[in-house]
């Protein structure tokens, strides 16, 4: 789902839970770009790295189901 820059505002500004899961997609994205500069992973890099993306990816589902919500009420 692609969103406005206008809308993520609005959001993180009118729904705490929404800030909080925004901010930390954010730190988990810098997170994953650091991992990404290396050559090769480690064994220990790479279970770092799924386990990152995988977290990412659920915020990213519950910051989609807020925005689902806000947008129908």
């Amino acid at each position: 789902m692609e969103v406005s820059q206008d809308v993520l505002c609005r959001m993180c500004e009118s729904d705490p839970r929404f800030l909080k899961l925004y901010e930390e997609h954010q730190i988990l994205e810098k997170q994953l770009e650091q991992l990404e500069r290396y050559p090769f992973l480690t064994a220990e890099q790479e279970v770092e790295r799924k386990k990152i993306q995988k977290m990412k990816l659920a915020g990213k589902d519950e910051m989609n189901q807020l925005l689902k919500a806000a947008c129908n009420s």
